[in-house]
């Protein structure tokens, strides 16, 4: 059970001020159509303090400047910026572990492995040999690390993650349930010119039956993470052909994210949900993908680029760009190029009635 705060301690805390009585002891956080007495209330804009029920709280976190005494409350923080200091509320809050220090007699460590200090493993975990693993680290149920594999220090390894062998991952990175880091790449080739390169180097619109075997071109290479990466559930990064595939330190990825061989992405990135990246791609710093964006193959993409949900970006893309679509393209071109297409069926109904009209005066001609 989380420890509960006095509004004064939390308001220090999060390097906001208070107003009201500072005494009052929270033991949570809530939403504001979910308001209780002992729990502090995420009211971050005017519209949330006017879901509070009166008389169901008696203290929110609100933007300064905020009339929180309008809403029946008896004490409230004030930030400047609610959604951030939320961050730092809800580590307050969060359920502490629970996993006990030192190896749980069902895992198995081969000899070889390097334990640091204060390190806590969980039951049915396997650290192959040769592995290092980071002081206070924290590896639960079902983790498999494969031989000579790096974790840093204060690195979390959710329940059943898959870390392959070599692969190197930075002090305090987290990964969620069932990622996989350092799989082999999906890197194949044929005997002859295959129907892909062959499309790629300009081709007709058919494609010829080229593909009649397939050979793996093995990835030699593994996965360097940096330090304070965070990886979601059930997403998979693939090994490198001869240079590691690597992530940039405090990049962010999300749930179910494909990255192929030989990428590279730069720090503080944001990878939303289903984003699938072509192998040998290189990414800078501060990139946004949103949700189910795709990027083709050997791309480059800029710094401090924007790519909006479910986009193709299939060529390069300069840095400081916002660009969204099928294909991708900058954001004031695809917002016309989707106007123009809203416009087709008034278009249409225009050139009928032009024909019509053409028509007529040809047989009255």
């Amino acid at each position: 059970m989380a420890e509960s705060h006095t509004v004064a301690d939390l308001a220090t805390a999060l390097g906001a001020t208070f107003e009201g009585d500072g005494t009052i002891r929270v033991a949570g956080l809530v939403h504001p159509s979910m308001a209780e007495p002992d729990a502090l209330v995420m009211a971050s804009s005017p519209d949330f303090l006017k879901l509070i029920e009166p008389g169901t709280a008696r203290a929110a976190l609100v933007a300064q400047g905020a009339d929180w005494r309008a809403a029946g409350l008896e004490a409230a923080i004030l930030a400047p910026r609610p959604r951030y200091a939320m961050a730092h509320a809800t580590r307050a809050f969060a359920t502490p572990d629970t996993l006990a220090t030192g190896i749980h007699p069902s895992a198995i460590v081969e000899p070889s492995a390097e334990i640091g200090e204060g390190v806590r493993i969980g039951p049915f975990v396997h650290i192959a040999a040769r592995v290092r693993i980071g002081a206070g680290s924290t590896i639960h149920s079902h983790v498999s690390i494969g031989e000579d594999a790096v974790l840093g220090q204060g690195a979390l390894i959710h329940a059943g993650a898959r870390v392959a062998s070599r692969v190197s991952i930075g002090a305090r990175a987290i990964i969620h349930q069932n990622a996989v880091i350092g799989a082999d790449g999906f890197s194949f080739v044929t005997p002859d010119l295959g129907a892909v390169e062959a499309a790629k180097s300009g081709g007709g619109s058919e494609s010829a039956t080229q593909n009649l075997a397939l050979e793996r071109i093995h990835s030699l290479a593994a996965v360097t993470l940096g330090d304070d990466v965070e990886i979601g559930a059930g997403t998979t990064i693939d090994r490198g052909t001869l240079q590691d595939t690597r992530i940039g330190s405090g990049t962010k990825i999300d749930n179910q994210v494909q990255i192929g061989h030989n990428v590279r992405i730069g720090e503080t990135c944001m990878l939303c949900a289903q984003v699938g990246i072509a192998g040998s791609v290189q990414i800078g710093d501060r990139v946004v993908l949103g949700g189910k964006a795709g990027v083709a193959d050997h791309l480059k993409i800029g710094s401090d680029v924007l790519v909006a949900a479910a986009s193709a970006v299939a060529s390069n893309v300069k840095g400081r760009s916002i660009v969204m679509g099928v294909p991708a393209m900058p954001r004031d071109e695809a917002v016309r190029s989707v106007m123009a297409i809203r416009r087709l069926p008034r278009l249409m109904d225009s050139v009928e009635a032009l024909k019509k009209r053409l028509s007529s005066m040809d047989s009255t001609g």
